[in-house]
């Protein structure tokens, strides 16, 4: 299968490597950056240097290809997805972003390829993790997903370490975030709906940031009477953001408030991903609870370290494709991440990622 990579960051870089040491997969990837590029150099991944904000040269990179995979900032995942659909490839990408992701549901309408959006952590595993403990109900009560990606050894005020993009985060801490309460579709304010929880004897913060439910909202309305997603963090990392974003204002300047970060705090290999999901509902005429609850760490090689959320990530947008490229999801139009069955993506080789993580015992 002939695959053209948008973005050789960190995340990019290990999505390549995974595809084509399968053998399965012919992988170019595409940057603005010569020197990204070049940590990619040799016989088993072609690269090309590109102006990825221009569309024309987009539709040039992608004609011929089978599918893309967009890897580039979510303010460019509706340029990307527009140039899939006008060179006619299946489009996949990892974008975090409510709008950018309705813009792509509308592009997938009529189309003869397939496009599948939010194949991450979360928006993605999460999701499909969610709609799989769900169908074991009578009836939903509460969904409530939460993830985070965090240092393994916080030492600064934020408790917090750069682990993904910047732009990601600012966009996910500023904008709307969709929920079901009392049955009904609303829209919730980021860094809001503040909760505790320990795990592991860690003591752990959770509030509303945007994205992280991928379509569920759409999927199970009518069904839930709670659904939300929070991000998780160390105490106190909530209200500093707040501060920061609200009181200062940075809000309405988010290109410094990104760039304060980029110079001040630094980037880490060393983190952990942490996903704990819980579902109640009636079954058989009992009240029951389904948590879903792991951890995954960081590859420490010395030869090729992997930081958690490089794993979590490139694993989820791998197995979606890989899954795909085996015949087991539709072949055109809009495909959300609930159409995974969770037993196929653990059983499928990138997959297993999340498999080899350790099953967290208790919550409290």
């Amino acid at each position: 299968m002939r695959i053209t990579l948008l973005g050789a960051g960190h995340i990019g870089q290990t999505i390549a490597r995974l595809l084509a040491d399968s053998g399965d997969y012919a992988v170019t990837v595409v940057d603005r950056s010569a020197q990204a590029l070049a940590a990619l150099a040799g016989p088993a991944v072609a690269t090309r240097v590109i102006d990825t904000a221009a569309g024309a040269e987009l539709r040039a990179a992608l004609r011929g290809q089978d599918a893309v995979i967009n890897a580039l900032p979510y303010h460019l995942a509706t340029l990307a997805a527009t140039a899939a659909r006008e060179a006619g490839c299946h489009y996949f990408d990892l974008t975090e972003d409510v709008a950018a992701t309705k813009a792509i549901q509308q592009l997938a309408t009529g189309a003869r390829t397939a496009f599948m959006p939010q194949c991450g952590l979360a928006p993605g595993f999460i999701g499909i993790v969610a709609h799989h403990l769900a169908q074991g109900f009578d009836t939903l009560q509460e969904v409530k997903m939460r993830v985070g990606a965090l240092p393994a050894f916080p030492t600064n005020a934020l408790k917090y370490n750069l682990t993904w993009s910047v732009d990601g985060l600012i966009n996910e801490y500023c904008h709307p975030c969709e929920a079901i309460r009392e049955g009904r579709n609303i829209e919730a304010l980021p860094l809001e709906g503040l909760e505790h929880f320990s795990l592991d004897g860690t003591e752990y913060e959770a509030f509303n940031t945007s994205g992280g439910l991928g379509t569920l909202c759409e999927t199970l309305a009518g069904r839930v009477q709670t659904l939300d997603y929070k991000s998780v963090r160390y105490p106190g990392h909530r209200d500093l953001m707040k501060m920061l974003l609200e009181d200062l204002q940075l809000n309405q300047d988010t290109e410094t408030l990104k760039a304060i970060m980029r110079r001040a705090i630094p980037s880490t290999m060393q983190d952990v991903v942490l996903v704990f999901v819980t579902v109640s509902g009636q079954r058989g005429g009992s009240l029951v609870q389904e948590v879903f609850a792991r951890k995954i760490f960081a590859e420490r090689s010395e030869t090729a370290p992997l930081s958690a959320i490089q794993i979590t990530t490139a694993a989820g947008v791998c197995a979606a494709v890989d899954l795909f490229r085996e015949g087991h999801l539709p072949r055109q139009g809009f495909i959300r991440q609930e159409q995974v069955a969770l037993p196929a993506f653990l059983a499928n080789r990138y997959g297993r990622a999340y498999q080899q993580s350790r099953q967290v015992e208790s919550i409290g």
